[in-house]
């Protein structure tokens, strides 16, 4: 049964072509035909359930006032955020460098490999941040600085600190953690600086996942990455790779690892491998892990304790941004309005040895539709509106937390409270204190891709022309051509350094 029409791609030679999503026995997949490459079918979600149950949450339109580029010949050509894109800025990313003192086979970038160096200079650096920034009516609120491995570069202290000066409210870099482990006092040292959040790359609690994926036993160098950063109260989110095969019986295990370190641990974010255009197509449709597969992998693996109804995608949670900016009279700062198949989340508490995840002792769906309506009521205006609606918060919303089943440590009532009554940011912080965000962002691959999410792609790549690249254009189209552009000749000192320095770590 055909879904709809978009467009996709040619996994071989990359061109748009027309694409149909359709459902079959349960799953959702899409086909195309290359006029050049033939045709290809595959695995898009891999339940239609689950595909229909998020589609209610579909995200708000908003876009930016100021799109970088014209549209030229229809998504995604062009990218750069054009008119065409219906969402904006939530998360910036700058590759930094493409050096790395690892050799991943499943990486996006490599400069050994490609003997070219991809570095910007503190300065094109400092124009993309302010690109960012620029985006109207709201500048991009966070950015992560990525790679390679950003931690290769000297001057990334200081870059942290333009971000910060810029007007970035927070900073983050994707690191294989190795420099923070072995570089004494440099943990601390980003922290000084201003770095909100290691993203760390976190592949199991075994050596077998790293063996395989990165070449290296580094689950240790891992676990001391995580100490350090402990030491200089750097918070952290893992983010395993997900292949199957590989750790994908490791997901129930990570989990726990993570919710035994909650104190310096905040979420995990698994992400499902994408696949390149020179990966097999038999290959693909053995190897791919979408969205459904994955719930059913925590659902399994933590033994129903967090169970497939307790994800929703980001786009559920609009109502808390609409309803902030209209006790504001303003647009709020963040809107997570990506499209609503392009990842699914859930919080999760530990009291005890149990697993509680938020939605056992919040009615969510009910607080949400609550929002929306004392938004809407906020929005019509009148004398007197406000007062009368955060009345009618304080005593309704308060209703739709069972206090008999909320984890201990949570006074979850109060905290709605103050939130409502005294716009209390600190009961806020409360909440995120204990809580686990258990995530799972599905990027696109040639195989898999679909304008439409694009469209409404929320995390964006900053490029030295003074582009902004939706994240799955980036790396399944405009990553070499871009890379080609603004690299010079990898010096072979240079790379020689690259590898004393990966033995050394």
């Amino acid at each position: 049964m055909e879904i709809k029409k978009t467009v996709s791609l040619c996994p071989t030679c990359l061109k748009p072509v027309p694409a149909e999503v359709y459902e079959k026995d349960g799953k959702i997949f899409i086909k195309k035909t290359c006029p050049e490459h033939g045709e290809f079918n595959n695995t898009y979600w891999g339940s239609s359930d689950l595909y229909g149950k998020l589609e209610k949450f579909t995200p708000l339109i908003k876009p930016a006032d100021n799109p970088q580029v014209e549209k030229n010949g229809g998504c995604p050509n062009n990218c750069g955020i054009c008119e065409q894109h219906e969402s904006t800025t939530v998360l910036g990313l700058i590759d930094v460098t493409n050096r790395c003192n690892l050799r991943c086979p499943i990486c996006f970038a490599n400069a050994a490999a490609s003997k070219s160096l991809y570095e910007p200079t503190f300065d094109e650096i400092k124009e993309m941040l302010q690109n960012l920034r620029n985006i109207e009516p709201r500048g991009c609120p966070a950015i992560q600085f990525a790679g390679g491995e950003p931690t290769v570069r000297k001057d990334l202290p200081e870059l942290i600190k333009l971000a910060i000066d810029l007007g970035f409210s927070h900073t983050q870099i994707a690191t294989n953690g190795i420099r923070l482990a072995k570089k004494e006092g440099y943990a601390k040292e980003l922290r000084e600086t201003g770095l909100n959040t290691v993203y760390l790359q976190f592949d199991g609690v075994t050596e077998e996942p790293y063996l395989v994926a990165r070449n290296k036993n580094l689950l240790s160098v891992k676990l001391e990455a995580i100490e350090k950063c402990r030491e200089a109260g750097l918070g952290i989110v893992l983010v395993p790779t997900l292949v199957k095969g590989i750790n994908d019986d490791q997901v129930g295990d990570i989990l726990r690892f993570a919710m035994n370190n909650i104190d310096i641990i905040h979420g995990v974010n698994f992400q499902p491998v994408s696949f390149s255009g020179r990966t097999p197509h038999e290959e693909v449709e053995e190897q791919r892990i979408t969205i459904p597969d994955f719930i059913n992998l925590v659902d399994e693996q933590t033994d129903h304790d967090i169970v497939p109804d307790d994800f929703y995608p980001p786009s559920f949670v609009q109502p808390i941004s609409r309803f902030a900016g209209a006790l504001q009279g303003s647009e709020p700062p963040v809107y997570l309005n990506c499209h609503e198949h392009c990842g699914v989340g859930t919080y999760a508490f530990l009291q005890g040895d149990e697993v509680i995840p938020v939605t056992r002792f919040i009615d969510v769906e009910k607080l949400m539709d609550l929002l929306n309506k004392y938004t809407d009521e906020l929005e019509e205006g009148g004398f007197g509106k406000q007062k009368r609606v955060i009345a009618k918060a304080i005593k309704n919303v308060p209703n739709v937390v069972d206090s008999d089943k909320t984890p201990d440590i949570l006074n979850m009532k109060k905290i709605l409270l103050d939130i409502f009554k005294e716009r209390s940011y600190e009961s806020v912080g409360e909440f995120h204190k204990h809580a686990l965000l258990v995530s799972c962002m599905h990027f696109m691959d040639p195989f898999n891709f679909d304008a439409d999410r694009v469209r409404k792609c929320i995390i964006h790549y900053a490029v030295p022309d003074g582009r902004i690249i939706p994240f799955c254009t980036m790396n399944s189209i405009y990553r070499s051509e871009i890379e080609k552009e603004f690299s010079t000749p990898l010096k072979s000192k240079l790379l020689q350094y690259n590898d004393k320095t990966s033995k050394e770590e």
